[in-house]
């Protein structure tokens, strides 16, 4: 095919043709392909300009009326047609920022990599990236949403062989505090060990090993409100279920899984978590959060206190000379019985910060506990059949027995 004088157009951006690119253009006028396709050749010159205007100022002329692009087989021509599909692909959900992409035949890929060979470019760009950007600006154009891949509220693809956009909508996440007040409540939803959720006469059909989970209860009035599919609960640790979590609270991220609205009342959610979960479960300082928290929360080791009630009959000078030496010494802590079947069985060493007695009582005790991350606190006062050593119940050389145990505060970044 025979190039065309390039015209000479004013004030709009342009670049040099040298020889290099002359003989490239000359080389791909013998193609039968769209200029889009042409322009995409030397995507990389002349700093915005369209490929269409790239393949004008290259002499472009298009194949004979009815011929289809040799590379993208009239993809770009379609190209508000695959709007329309990517806009009702969406419908339904609320979202500010999107991203596209798209999947193409490997034949398609195969052909642009033989004619890239072939004319001989250096500067080309991919019928993929170019589809993608082409699509988003004009998404972008119809909806006012924001094209681009940082923090997308939902990723389109379009499949270009199959004629059909798919949707993936990411996760909403909102942070905050939980203090647990109820002794027979776990942080996450506990499924039946027998069932494996799918629900059996030992849970009573419901799946669950426990009713209710800190995350049900946080997570029902965020699912009202945004019409999500689901949660998932992301905690800086967690405590035993029948151990409170009282301070400041256990920092977490909630996920909610494929929102249909992402403009919701956090302070109504809170108002109505509060009047749901009352006695049970507090949230403090609601607010959104990103992914990249899931990841800060989920690190996280700062150190936890502990109230901890303890029976056993020991006069008080030999439990605070029995916590000098706890403190001189680290704990060599193999993984607890009662969770060795689903932690890996190893020896963790931990220390206990700081340690004071601070109530005695006839046949028990009360002890404050500052603690490193990870410390089981029960295993280190019971001595877990030797599991944990040493423990509080090795050093006074006699039995005990944890009443109780709350989570009295978690010394993270944002607190002491």
């Amino acid at each position: 095919m025979a190039l065309a004088a390039p015209p000479v157009v004013a004030d709009h951006p342009t670049f040099e043709v040298t020889a290099p690119v002359r003989a490239a253009a000359e080389r791909a006028g013998a193609h039968a392909v769209c200029a889009e396709c042409f322009g995409r050749l030397f995507g990389r010159l002349g700093h915005g300009l369209t490929n269409p205007e790239r393949a004008t100022r290259l002499g472009y002329r298009p194949p004979p009326p009815g011929a289809a692009c040799a590379v993208c087989e009239g993809a770009f021509d379609r190209i508000d047609v695959w709007v329309d599909r990517t806009l009702r692909a969406g419908d339904g959900y609320e979202w500010h920022r999107f991203t596209c992409g798209s999947r193409w035949e490997p034949e398609v890929l195969a052909r642009e990599e033989a004619l890239w060979t072939e004319v001989g470019t250096e500067w080309g760009e991919s019928v993929r990236s170019a589809f993608n950007r082409e699509l988003g600006k004009r998404v972008e154009a119809r909806t006012g949403a924001a094209g681009g891949t940082e923090r997308p509220d939902l990723v389109f693809l379009a499949d270009v062989a199959v004629g059909r956009v798919e949707t993936t909508v990411l996760p909403l996440y909102v942070r905050g505090r939980y203090r647990k007040l109820d002794r027979t409540l776990p942080q996450t939803r506990w499924p039946c060990r027998r069932c494996r959720g799918r629900g059996c006469d030992s849970c009573g059909g419901t799946g669950k090993t426990y009713p209710e989970s800190v995350e049900e209860l946080v997570g029902a009035p965020l699912l009202r409100a945004t019409g999500g599919e689901g949660t998932r609960f992301h905690g800086m640790g967690r405590e035993d279920i029948d151990a409170r979590m009282l301070g400041r609270g256990r920092p977490f991220v909630l996920e909610v899984v494929r929102p249909h609205r992402r403009t919701i009342d956090l302070v109504a959610v809170a108002a109505e978590l509060a009047a749901s979960a009352a006695g049970r479960v507090e949230v403090l300082d609601l607010a959104f959060a990103e992914a990249p928290d899931v990841v800060r929360v989920k690190e996280a080791a700062p150190e936890k206190s502990y109230r901890v009630g303890v029976v056993g009959n020991v006069p008080v000078a030999k439990v605070n000379e029995a916590l000098d030496l706890a403190l001189a010494r680290a704990i060599a802590q193999r993984t607890p019985a009662r969770v060795a079947h689903r932690r890996a069985d190893r020896v963790r060493t931990r220390r206990i910060v700081a340690a004071h007695l601070v109530d005695v009582a006839e046949g028990r005790f009360t002890l404050d506990l500052r603690t490193e991350a990870g410390t089981y606190v029960k295993e280190w006062v019971e001595g877990d059949g030797g599991r944990t050593e040493p423990s509080l119940s090795g050093l006074l050389g006699v039995p005990l027995r944890v009443d109780f145990l709350d989570v009295t505060e978690i010394h993270d970044s944002e607190g002491a």
